[in-house]
């Protein structure tokens, strides 16, 4: 890990510019892009606020950026592809299981625990523990890590939830299998969760508020 530069923090002013200089590099890791150079990066900030001036004019400095935009789509093309191959192979391992059921969405599920409670409606309001993980089971949002059930309308949540909380009861707990088009698709959630990317969930029904 590299070391970080020494700054002086001291007065208002110099806290204030710090604070430019973390969004400047929250900004830079939004659009970050493999070789991007730290030090040209610095030196254009400087060039510009010291003396208003580029060493690039834009038709130099566009045809770059075409080059990087085309390279980045290229990859997200291919990584999409590597999800969704990833994805059929895990969904099609997963619906030959006989404890699970495969409704005529795509979604699958797995009764974990029967409460037989009341099921709620297309516009309740119900409260959940739920945990949720990739098909590798790492753990990307989870209730019952933070300790607190989550409370949100169906119709609020991606389709797989929506449609498997209306046939559960309370006291159930299910384990879903969403595919992409029942989760985030083909343009997935930020940098959280990648396109085309099955989603799975234990999710426990604890109460229908309305």
């Amino acid at each position: 890990m590299a070391l970080l530069p020494e700054v002086e923090l001291a007065t208002d002013e110099q806290k204030v510019s710090y604070g430019f200089g973390l969004q400047f590099g929250d900004q830079l890791l939004r659009n970050r892009f493999d070789g991007l150079d730290l030090q040209a990066v610095i030196a254009g900030m400087q060039h510009w606020y010291q003396q208003q001036q580029s060493l690039l004019a834009d038709g130099e400095l566009n045809p770059s950026y075409d080059v990087i935009k085309a390279r980045q789509q290229a990859a997200a093309s291919a990584l999409a592809v590597q999800q969704q191959q990833l994805a059929e192979k895990f969904l099609a391992a997963n619906a030959a299981r006989p404890e699970v059921t495969t409704t005529t969405s795509g979604l699958q599920y797995e009764v974990l625990e029967a409460g037989g409670g009341a099921s709620p409606g297309p516009r309740s309001t119900v409260v959940t523990h739920y945990h949720g993980t990739f098909v590798d089971g790492t753990v990307f949002d989870s209730s019952v890590q933070r300790g607190e059930p989550a409370q949100f309308g169906i119709h609020q949540v991606i389709p797989g939830w929506t449609e498997a909380l209306q046939l559960m009861g309370i006291g159930d707990k299910w384990r879903i299998t969403c595919p992409p088009a029942l989760a985030y698709g083909e343009q997935g959630a930020g940098d959280s969760i990648p396109p085309n990317t099955p989603l799975v969930f234990e999710i426990h029904l604890l109460e229908i508020r309305d």
